[in-house]
């Protein structure tokens, strides 16, 4: 005995697609940006400093006087000198007329005589010409003020928006074949 069979036949289906690929174009721009930087004020004050230096006494010291207070100091030297001669003549002739009667005006005379013409002793002495602390120094020292203002940079910045195209891409099937089933009995 035979068993009936049963034929199962298919055929597939088949499509034919056409695909169109998206296109997508991006960019994105740079930022557009602009920086200033102002500039700082800066100030500067200053005051000069002033150095007084006063040498009068030193030039004394070395005879480097003006013209009045040197005729003044002459003037007065002469008057101690004549002061001083008038005196000794003075007492000379004292000593003159005191020994006139007794005799002895011959030596005194010559006695006189040696005591102005002998050789004088004149003392020496170390002497520091012009004396310390003749010249007087006084120094204000001046003043340096600084002002800094600073300024703060202007920065405008600007974000541009990217550049963004999209085309979409599109499928598109054609069915080149049904699919098919087909079943037979055999007996």
């Amino acid at each position: 005995m035979r068993l009936p069979q049963i034929q199962i036949h298919t055929t597939d289906a088949k499509i034919d697609l056409d695909i169109l690929k998206p296109n997508q174009y991006i960019k994105q721009p740079k930022a557009t940006q602009h920086i200033e930087q102002p500039a700082a004020i800066l100030e500067i004050r200053t005051t000069r400093g002033v150095l007084k230096i006063d040498s009068s006494q030193a030039r004394r010291d070395i005879g480097m006087i003006g013209p009045l207070e040197s005729s003044a100091n002459y003037a007065e030297k002469g008057k101690q000198e004549a002061l001083k001669g008038m005196a000794r003549r003075a007492r000379e002739g004292r000593q003159m007329m005191d020994n006139a009667g007794k005799g002895q005006g011959r030596a005194t005379i010559q006695n006189i005589a040696k005591q102005n013409h002998g050789p004088h002793h004149v003392q020496f002495n170390v002497k520091f010409v012009p004396s310390v602390g003749s010249v007087k120094i006084d120094y204000t020292p001046g003043t340096t003020d600084v002002n800094i203002q600073r300024k703060e940079p202007i920065i405008d910045t600007k974000v541009n928006k990217p550049i963004h195209e999209y085309t979409p891409g599109k499928v598109t099937g054609t069915m080149k074949q049904r699919p098919d089933v087909d079943i037979n009995v055999i007996i």
